[in-house]
């Protein structure tokens, strides 16, 4: 009987440790759900909404530039401003000379086109050889001198802009590009 009530106490043990040991798990596997929901509500609230603005955001500005374009005597084309915003790398950094006071300095830039819209971007990707050929004429007539400063590089941006646009222009009849943008410039 001894052994009998030895046994029982044991298997009393080995329950009271079972119920314990499943509490454990149970608060393990609750936390784990309540953790995994409240990181998808959080993405979807953070992702949900800065599509929803962001997509007010390009509506309001499209027809922001809309007005600003007809404003302008309406005859310019307004295919550079509408549409979504897509970037066009140009595949290769520009490497140049250019003449300084001092010296000549060697200046690498990385440029990439912003356009709007899928055809302006087919139109873009079609002549990255003429547009680069664009961008290499204006950029090696820079200055060094003027390369060192913001409102030299604002400057050569705005030049490479209109020189581009209006060779996109003159060959597929609209400006197709909106913005050059510099993502890389060393001069050495």
């Amino acid at each position: 009987m001894a052994d009998e009530k030895g046994k029982a106490e044991g298997n009393e043990a080995d329950l009271e440790l079972d119920g314990g040991g499943k509490k454990k798990k149970m608060m393990i596997i609750i936390i784990a759900v309540v953790v995994l929901l409240a990181g998808g509500g959080g993405y979807f609230f953070f992702m949900g909404g800065d599509s929803g603005s962001t997509a007010e955001q390009t509506a309001a500005s499209e027809d922001g530039e809309s007005s600003a374009g007809n404003s302008n005597g309406g005859d310019e084309d307004q295919g550079a401003s509408v549409g979504t915003a897509l970037y066009v790398p140009m595949p290769r950094p520009f490497r140049f000379n250019v003449p300084g006071a001092a010296r000549d300095r060697f200046v690498e830039i990385r440029v990439q086109l912003l356009v709007r819209g899928a055809d302006n971007e087919e139109n873009a990707k079609m002549n990255v050889p003429l547009i680069e050929s664009t961008l290499l004429n204006i950029f090696s007539q820079g200055n060094a001198d003027d390369l060192a400063t913001s409102a030299g590089k604002e400057a050569l941006k705005q030049q490479s802009l209109e020189a581009v646009q209006f060779v996109m222009k003159d060959l597929e009849g609209n400006k197709t590009v909106e913005k050059v943008l510099f993502t890389g410039f060393v001069m050495q």
